[in-house]
């Protein structure tokens, strides 16, 4: 088994980093780039990979009252992941994405995750910043 995990902090409220990273239709803006997540029956999602053309039956759970989300692969259950998002004061807040694998096949190696990890929590936090620098957007 293989775990990796990156934090970030974000000048923004957690509740609108969270509400950011949890919506559905926008999880394209942040996650990796050859990653695509279609919404099923909650908390039913397909996660499409575009390098392998393969899509995977998975689970994605939010939890506002916790700010966290988390989710995983539906039958072989080969890969688990959580965001956490935490409240640090003056108006910022620290996010923290963390993966594991649990069949080696899976796991893209500690610098391609770690990577894919650091890159995500910054296209998040242009998301966030777009959004609340414009609240309409």
């Amino acid at each position: 088994m293989s775990e990796y995990e990156r934090s970030r902090t974000m000048p923004a409220q957690p509740e609108q980093v969270f509400d950011q990273a949890a919506d559905l239709h926008r999880l394209d803006a942040w996650l990796p780039d050859d990653l695509h997540v279609r919404a099923g029956e909650p908390p039913a999602v397909t996660v499409h990979e575009d390098h392998t053309d393969q899509d995977t039956a998975g689970l994605l759970r939010a939890e506002r009252d916790q700010m966290r989300i988390e989710w995983g692969t539906r039958e072989q259950g080969s890969y688990a992941g959580w965001l956490q998002v935490a409240g640090i004061g003056s108006g910022a807040s620290e996010v923290t994405v963390h993966l594991s694998f649990f069949d080696d096949s899976h796991d893209p190696g500690e610098r391609a995750a770690c990577d894919a990890l650091d890159s995500s929590l910054r296209r998040l936090e242009e998301q966030v910043r777009i959004r609340v620098d414009h609240p309409a957007g």
